[in-house]
């Protein structure tokens, strides 16, 4: 019995053998092809929107021509599809790798203006950003990590092509941090929390000064004083806001009101 049993998966190990040489090999589209040709293939993906074509052939074209010109074009065209395909953290890996590789290559801007696209559109959206769509109640994270990418470009390319639109898109960054800042301050003030809010409020004042949103950061930091019983502190607060923002909306109560402007809200 045991012979036969062995016999059997002798057999079945053969027929195995067999079966694989039976199966199709894997041909290589590329072999023989110039870097130039593989490039120009990879493009063409690129452009009919077919990424994943498109990584694999630049990939396929570093590992066999490493050192030329065309690798190296590759290796930011590799990033922009993978961003394409919305696979923000390899994109982003792939421009750092770029970065590294060839700080002093003349496209390394744009690896840098990148970085920032891919962190921006993944935590807002294009329709988001021409809508001015309010980012405050996300989690900021992403939008400070394209604020970092950006400025790093218009720090050291200001001269570049991208700065224009990544200064534009700074500033909206700017306002959503500053507004988040707000909203969580908004958020403690309504639950009691007066320390807290007052700490967020003063963080939104001293990191993102010249903003819409520290209108009512002020107005927070006046609120919360006074229900702290903090008069001198919250007087303090309402000449600053008075003096910044005379028109304020947040000075609806008026003097005649029952109560102080700062507790109508």
């Amino acid at each position: 019995m045991l012979g036969l049993t062995m016999r059997s998966l002798a057999v079945f190990a053969a027929l195995l053998i067999a079966g694989c040489g039976l199966l199709p090999e894997q041909v290589d589209e590329t072999a023989g092809w110039s870097a130039q040709r593989i490039y120009s293939e990879a493009r063409g993906a690129m452009t009919e929107g077919s990424y994943e074509r498109a990584i694999n052939l630049y990939e396929r074209l570093e590992a066999r021509y490493p050192y030329g010109r065309f690798a190296q074009q590759a290796q930011i065209e590799v990033a922009y599809a993978h961003y394409k395909k919305n696979e923000p953290a390899l994109a982003i890996a792939a421009a750092d790798r770029f970065i590294r590789l060839y700080p002093d290559h003349p496209n390394v801007d744009y690896a840098y203006y990148l970085k920032g696209l891919v962190t921006f559109n993944e935590d807002l959206g294009l329709m988001g950003f021409i809508s001015n769509q309010d980012l405050s109640e996300r989690d900021p994270k992403g939008a400070q990590e394209s604020f970092d990418a950006f400025n790093e470009l218009v720090t050291r390319f200001p001269d570049s092509r991208y700065t224009p639109d990544a200064l534009q898109r700074m500033r909206y960054l700017v306002n959503s941090l500053a507004a988040h800042e707000v909203h969580v301050a908004r958020y403690y003030h309504r639950r009691g929390a007066y320390v807290a809010a007052i700490n967020r409020a003063k963080t939104a004042l001293s990191n993102y000064p010249d903003t819409p949103a520290i209108e009512e950061a002020l107005f927070l930091l006046v609120s919360s004083y006074d229900a702290l019983g903090m008069e001198e502190l919250r007087d303090d607060a309402e000449r600053v806001m008075r003096m910044n923002f005379p028109d304020s909306v947040w000075f609806a109560g008026g003097p005649d009101a029952r109560k102080p402007w700062w507790q109508l809200w």
